[in-house]
Protein backbone atom coordinates (compact mmCIF):
# COMPACT_ATOMS: atom_id res chain seq x y z
CA UNK A 1 0.00 0.00 0.00
CA UNK A 2 1.01 3.60 -0.63
CA UNK A 3 0.43 6.37 1.87
CA UNK A 4 0.16 10.13 1.55
CA UNK A 5 -0.71 12.88 3.99
CA UNK A 6 -3.41 15.27 2.77
CA UNK A 7 -3.64 18.67 4.41
CA UNK A 8 -7.06 19.53 5.82
CA UNK A 9 -8.63 22.95 5.46
CA UNK A 10 -7.91 23.68 9.12
CA UNK A 11 -4.26 22.60 8.88
CA UNK A 12 -4.49 19.08 10.31
CA UNK A 13 -3.38 15.99 8.42
CA UNK A 14 -5.54 13.23 6.98
CA UNK A 15 -3.79 10.01 5.97
CA UNK A 16 -4.95 8.63 2.62
CA UNK A 17 -3.87 5.12 1.63
CA UNK A 18 -4.29 3.59 -1.82
CA UNK A 19 -4.44 -0.09 -2.61
CA UNK A 20 -2.12 -0.66 -5.57
CA UNK A 21 0.54 0.96 -7.71
CA UNK A 22 -2.16 1.85 -10.22
CA UNK A 23 -3.92 3.92 -7.56
CA UNK A 24 -1.08 6.19 -6.47
CA UNK A 25 -0.98 8.42 -3.43
CA UNK A 26 -2.24 11.97 -3.93
CA UNK A 27 -2.67 15.23 -2.06
CA UNK A 28 -6.12 16.72 -1.71
CA UNK A 29 -7.48 19.75 0.16
CA UNK A 30 -9.98 18.27 2.57
CA UNK A 31 -11.73 18.83 5.86
CA UNK A 32 -13.22 16.36 8.29
CA UNK A 33 -15.16 16.24 11.50
CA UNK A 34 -13.43 12.96 12.49
CA UNK A 35 -10.40 12.56 14.74
CA UNK A 36 -7.91 12.52 11.89
CA UNK A 37 -5.00 11.58 14.15
CA UNK A 38 -6.65 8.15 14.55
CA UNK A 39 -8.16 7.87 11.09
CA UNK A 40 -6.94 6.14 7.94
CA UNK A 41 -9.01 6.00 4.75
CA UNK A 42 -8.59 3.64 1.81
CA UNK A 43 -9.82 4.92 -1.57
CA UNK A 44 -10.05 2.08 -4.08
CA UNK A 45 -11.20 3.88 -7.22
CA UNK A 46 -8.69 5.52 -9.50
CA UNK A 47 -11.58 7.10 -11.43
CA UNK A 48 -13.04 8.86 -8.41
CA UNK A 49 -9.62 9.75 -7.00
CA UNK A 50 -8.67 11.53 -10.21
CA UNK A 51 -12.14 13.07 -10.51
CA UNK A 52 -11.17 14.84 -7.30
CA UNK A 53 -7.67 15.65 -8.58
CA UNK A 54 -9.05 17.80 -11.39
CA UNK A 55 -11.50 19.90 -9.37
CA UNK A 56 -10.95 23.61 -8.80
CA UNK A 57 -8.58 24.92 -6.17
CA UNK A 58 -11.46 25.80 -3.84
CA UNK A 59 -12.97 22.30 -3.78
CA UNK A 60 -13.60 20.58 -0.48
CA UNK A 61 -13.31 16.89 0.38
CA UNK A 62 -14.99 16.00 3.65
CA UNK A 63 -14.93 12.56 5.25
CA UNK A 64 -18.07 11.35 7.03
CA UNK A 65 -18.95 7.99 8.52
CA UNK A 66 -19.33 5.72 5.48
CA UNK A 67 -18.99 8.31 2.72
CA UNK A 68 -17.09 11.25 1.25
CA UNK A 69 -18.57 14.67 0.53
CA UNK A 70 -17.11 16.40 -2.55
CA UNK A 71 -17.99 20.10 -2.88
CA UNK A 72 -17.14 22.81 -5.42
CA UNK A 73 -18.51 26.10 -4.07
CA UNK A 74 -17.38 28.11 -7.11
CA UNK A 75 -19.23 25.81 -9.55
CA UNK A 76 -22.40 24.61 -7.88
CA UNK A 77 -23.98 23.22 -11.07
CA UNK A 78 -21.01 20.89 -11.63
CA UNK A 79 -22.74 17.59 -10.94
CA UNK A 80 -19.51 15.65 -10.45
CA UNK A 81 -17.89 18.46 -8.52
CA UNK A 82 -20.69 18.29 -5.94
CA UNK A 83 -21.53 14.71 -5.03
CA UNK A 84 -21.48 12.05 -2.33
CA UNK A 85 -19.29 8.98 -2.70
CA UNK A 86 -20.25 6.10 -0.46
CA UNK A 87 -17.97 3.26 0.57
CA UNK A 88 -20.42 0.64 -0.76
CA UNK A 89 -23.14 0.52 -3.44
CA UNK A 90 -26.74 1.21 -2.48
CA UNK A 91 -28.64 -1.38 -0.50
CA UNK A 92 -32.39 -1.84 -0.18
CA UNK A 93 -33.90 1.17 1.57
CA UNK A 94 -30.90 3.49 1.01
CA UNK A 95 -32.48 6.01 -1.36
CA UNK A 96 -34.24 8.14 1.23
CA UNK A 97 -31.21 8.18 3.53
CA UNK A 98 -28.80 9.07 0.73
CA UNK A 99 -31.07 11.86 -0.51
CA UNK A 100 -31.42 13.28 3.00
CA UNK A 101 -27.64 13.25 3.45
CA UNK A 102 -27.21 15.03 0.12
CA UNK A 103 -29.65 17.79 1.10
CA UNK A 104 -27.88 18.25 4.43
CA UNK A 105 -24.37 18.35 2.97
CA UNK A 106 -25.23 20.94 0.29
CA UNK A 107 -27.77 23.04 2.18
CA UNK A 108 -25.47 26.07 2.09
CA UNK A 109 -24.95 25.89 -1.70
CA UNK A 110 -28.27 27.15 -3.12
CA UNK A 111 -27.56 26.34 -6.79
CA UNK A 112 -26.97 22.65 -6.11
CA UNK A 113 -30.31 21.30 -7.37
CA UNK A 114 -29.11 17.95 -8.76
CA UNK A 115 -28.50 14.67 -6.95
CA UNK A 116 -25.31 12.68 -7.66
CA UNK A 117 -24.04 9.58 -5.89
CA UNK A 118 -21.06 7.33 -6.45
CA UNK A 119 -19.58 4.41 -4.53
CA UNK A 120 -16.01 3.30 -4.11
CA UNK A 121 -16.14 -0.02 -5.96
CA UNK A 122 -14.05 -0.82 -9.05
CA UNK A 123 -15.85 -3.97 -10.22
CA UNK A 124 -18.98 -2.41 -11.73
CA UNK A 125 -21.19 -3.56 -8.85
CA UNK A 126 -24.54 -1.71 -8.77
CA UNK A 127 -26.16 -3.10 -5.63
CA UNK A 128 -29.80 -2.08 -5.33
CA UNK A 129 -29.45 0.87 -7.71
CA UNK A 130 -32.21 -0.35 -10.02
CA UNK A 131 -35.14 -0.70 -7.60
CA UNK A 132 -34.00 2.11 -5.29
CA UNK A 133 -32.99 4.83 -7.77
CA UNK A 134 -33.46 4.03 -11.45
CA UNK A 135 -37.13 3.22 -10.90
CA UNK A 136 -37.47 6.75 -9.48
CA UNK A 137 -35.94 8.68 -12.35
CA UNK A 138 -32.20 8.43 -11.67
CA UNK A 139 -29.74 7.62 -14.44
CA UNK A 140 -27.09 4.95 -13.85
CA UNK A 141 -23.75 5.54 -15.55
CA UNK A 142 -20.73 3.28 -15.92
CA UNK A 143 -17.21 4.61 -16.44
CA UNK A 144 -14.08 2.70 -17.30
CA UNK A 145 -10.75 3.97 -16.05
CA UNK A 146 -7.75 3.34 -18.30
CA UNK A 147 -4.08 3.83 -17.47
CA UNK A 148 -0.82 4.14 -19.43
CA UNK A 149 2.73 4.55 -18.24
CA UNK A 150 4.45 7.81 -19.08
CA UNK A 151 6.47 6.07 -21.80
CA UNK A 152 3.73 3.70 -23.00
CA UNK A 153 1.71 5.96 -25.31
CA UNK A 154 2.43 5.52 -29.01
CA UNK A 155 1.41 7.34 -32.16
CA UNK A 156 -1.55 5.93 -34.04
CA UNK A 157 -0.58 4.89 -37.59
CA UNK A 158 -3.40 7.02 -39.03
CA UNK A 159 -2.92 10.09 -36.86
CA UNK A 160 -3.47 13.43 -38.57
CA UNK A 161 -0.50 15.57 -39.55
CA UNK A 162 -2.73 18.32 -40.90
CA UNK A 163 -3.30 20.13 -37.62
CA UNK A 164 -1.05 22.06 -35.26
CA UNK A 165 -0.96 20.91 -31.62
CA UNK A 166 -0.12 23.45 -28.95
CA UNK A 167 -0.83 24.35 -25.35
CA UNK A 168 -3.10 27.26 -24.52
CA UNK A 169 -1.92 30.06 -22.27
CA UNK A 170 -4.11 30.03 -19.12
CA UNK A 171 -3.25 33.59 -18.08
CA UNK A 172 -6.11 36.09 -18.09
CA UNK A 173 -6.21 37.92 -21.40
CA UNK A 174 -4.17 35.28 -23.26
CA UNK A 175 -5.61 33.03 -26.00
CA UNK A 176 -9.08 34.27 -25.09
CA UNK A 177 -10.50 33.64 -28.56
CA UNK A 178 -9.43 30.00 -28.39
CA UNK A 179 -10.69 29.56 -24.83
CA UNK A 180 -14.07 30.87 -26.02
CA UNK A 181 -14.00 28.45 -28.96
CA UNK A 182 -13.54 25.61 -26.48
CA UNK A 183 -16.71 26.64 -24.64
CA UNK A 184 -18.58 26.58 -27.96
CA UNK A 185 -17.13 23.15 -28.76
CA UNK A 186 -18.16 21.71 -25.40
CA UNK A 187 -21.62 23.33 -25.54
CA UNK A 188 -22.39 21.84 -28.95
CA UNK A 189 -23.40 18.46 -27.49
CA UNK A 190 -24.73 18.93 -23.95
CA UNK A 191 -25.69 15.92 -21.81
CA UNK A 192 -29.29 14.77 -22.22
CA UNK A 193 -31.73 17.01 -20.39
CA UNK A 194 -29.35 19.97 -20.19
CA UNK A 195 -28.67 23.05 -22.26
CA UNK A 196 -29.20 26.77 -22.47
CA UNK A 197 -27.80 29.17 -19.91
CA UNK A 198 -27.67 26.51 -17.18
CA UNK A 199 -25.16 24.47 -19.17
CA UNK A 200 -23.20 27.49 -20.41
CA UNK A 201 -22.77 28.82 -16.88
CA UNK A 202 -21.46 25.45 -15.75
CA UNK A 203 -18.98 25.33 -18.67
CA UNK A 204 -17.72 28.87 -18.01
CA UNK A 205 -17.31 28.29 -14.29
CA UNK A 206 -15.56 24.97 -14.89
CA UNK A 207 -13.16 26.54 -17.38
CA UNK A 208 -12.39 29.40 -14.98
CA UNK A 209 -11.48 26.85 -12.30
CA UNK A 210 -9.39 24.83 -14.74
CA UNK A 211 -7.42 27.88 -15.83
CA UNK A 212 -6.64 28.66 -12.18
CA UNK A 213 -5.31 25.10 -11.79
CA UNK A 214 -3.11 25.55 -14.84
CA UNK A 215 -1.82 28.91 -13.60
CA UNK A 216 -0.84 27.08 -10.41
CA UNK A 217 1.35 24.75 -12.46
CA UNK A 218 -0.96 21.72 -12.42
CA UNK A 219 -0.82 20.73 -16.08
CA UNK A 220 -1.87 22.03 -19.47
CA UNK A 221 -4.74 22.50 -21.90
CA UNK A 222 -4.07 21.51 -25.47
CA UNK A 223 -5.73 22.34 -28.75
CA UNK A 224 -5.57 21.03 -32.31
CA UNK A 225 -5.63 23.96 -34.70
CA UNK A 226 -6.87 23.87 -38.28
CA UNK A 227 -5.69 27.30 -39.33
CA UNK A 228 -6.88 29.62 -36.56
CA UNK A 229 -9.79 27.38 -35.52
CA UNK A 230 -9.61 25.06 -32.55
CA UNK A 231 -11.08 21.77 -33.83
CA UNK A 232 -10.20 19.50 -30.90
CA UNK A 233 -9.04 19.98 -27.33
CA UNK A 234 -8.27 18.23 -24.07
CA UNK A 235 -6.78 19.00 -20.69
CA UNK A 236 -4.29 17.08 -18.57
CA UNK A 237 -4.16 17.80 -14.83
CA UNK A 238 -1.11 16.53 -12.93
CA UNK A 239 -1.32 15.57 -9.25
CA UNK A 240 1.66 13.92 -7.55
CA UNK A 241 2.95 12.37 -10.79
CA UNK A 242 -0.51 11.14 -11.82
CA UNK A 243 -1.87 12.86 -14.94
CA UNK A 244 -5.62 12.78 -15.63
CA UNK A 245 -7.05 13.63 -19.05
CA UNK A 246 -10.08 15.90 -19.18
CA UNK A 247 -12.75 16.59 -21.79
CA UNK A 248 -11.47 15.10 -25.02
CA UNK A 249 -13.61 16.96 -27.57
CA UNK A 250 -13.48 17.08 -31.38
CA UNK A 251 -15.57 19.28 -33.65
CA UNK A 252 -18.15 17.14 -35.47
CA UNK A 253 -16.84 18.22 -38.88
CA UNK A 254 -13.32 17.03 -38.02
CA UNK A 255 -14.01 13.59 -36.52
CA UNK A 256 -12.64 10.31 -37.90
CA UNK A 257 -9.63 12.10 -39.33
CA UNK A 258 -7.01 11.00 -36.80
CA UNK A 259 -7.01 14.33 -34.97
CA UNK A 260 -8.02 13.03 -31.52
CA UNK A 261 -5.42 10.24 -31.55
CA UNK A 262 -2.70 12.73 -32.52
CA UNK A 263 -3.81 15.13 -29.79
CA UNK A 264 -3.89 12.41 -27.12
CA UNK A 265 -0.27 11.41 -27.71
CA UNK A 266 1.18 14.85 -28.39
CA UNK A 267 -0.46 16.33 -25.28
CA UNK A 268 1.03 13.51 -23.19
CA UNK A 269 4.48 14.18 -24.65
CA UNK A 270 4.26 17.90 -23.89
CA UNK A 271 2.98 17.21 -20.37
CA UNK A 272 5.73 14.70 -19.59
CA UNK A 273 8.31 17.21 -20.79
CA UNK A 274 7.03 19.83 -18.35
CA UNK A 275 6.05 17.67 -15.34
CA UNK A 276 7.16 14.53 -13.57
CA UNK A 277 4.55 11.96 -14.66
CA UNK A 278 4.49 8.28 -13.68
CA UNK A 279 1.28 7.44 -15.49
CA UNK A 280 -1.64 8.89 -17.41
CA UNK A 281 -5.30 8.22 -16.59
CA UNK A 282 -8.30 8.61 -18.89
CA UNK A 283 -11.97 7.79 -18.21
CA UNK A 284 -14.77 6.99 -20.64
CA UNK A 285 -18.09 5.22 -21.07
CA UNK A 286 -17.20 1.56 -21.78
CA UNK A 287 -19.81 1.51 -24.58
CA UNK A 288 -18.47 4.66 -26.29
CA UNK A 289 -16.34 4.26 -29.41
CA UNK A 290 -13.57 6.44 -27.94
CA UNK A 291 -12.38 3.59 -25.74
CA UNK A 292 -11.03 1.91 -28.87
CA UNK A 293 -9.03 5.03 -29.74
CA UNK A 294 -7.57 5.18 -26.24
CA UNK A 295 -6.56 1.53 -26.31
CA UNK A 296 -5.02 1.96 -29.77
CA UNK A 297 -2.49 4.49 -28.44
CA UNK A 298 -1.52 2.44 -25.39
CA UNK A 299 -4.12 2.80 -22.62
CA UNK A 300 -5.22 -0.30 -20.71
CA UNK A 301 -8.53 -0.60 -18.81
CA UNK A 302 -8.10 -1.19 -15.07
CA UNK A 303 -11.51 -0.61 -13.45
CA UNK A 304 -15.18 0.14 -13.97
CA UNK A 305 -17.15 2.32 -11.58
CA UNK A 306 -20.84 3.15 -11.38
CA UNK A 307 -22.71 6.27 -10.32
CA UNK A 308 -26.21 7.74 -10.15
CA UNK A 309 -27.49 11.16 -11.10
CA UNK A 310 -30.83 12.95 -11.06
CA UNK A 311 -30.99 15.87 -13.48
CA UNK A 312 -32.59 19.02 -12.01
CA UNK A 313 -35.75 20.32 -13.61
CA UNK A 314 -34.15 23.64 -14.63
CA UNK A 315 -31.10 22.12 -16.34
CA UNK A 316 -32.37 22.80 -19.86
CA UNK A 317 -32.96 26.51 -19.50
Amino acid sequence: MLRAEATTLDGRLLTVTTTSTAHRSYRIPCSTDLDVAKYEQIMKSLVFATDIDVLGLDHQLIRRDGYWVVRSPSNQTFWWGNFLMFDEPPAAGDRQRWEQLFVREFADLPRVAHRTFGWDRVDGETGAADPEFIARGYELSRSTGLIAGADALRAHPRESREVEIRALNPEVGKDEQLWTQLIDLQAAEPPPGTGGEYHLRFLRERQAGQRKLLRAGRGGWFVALDGDQGVASLGIIVTDARARYQQVDTLASHRRRGIASRLLVEAARLTAAAHHVDHFVIVTDPEYHAIGIYESVGFKPVETVCALQLTPADANG
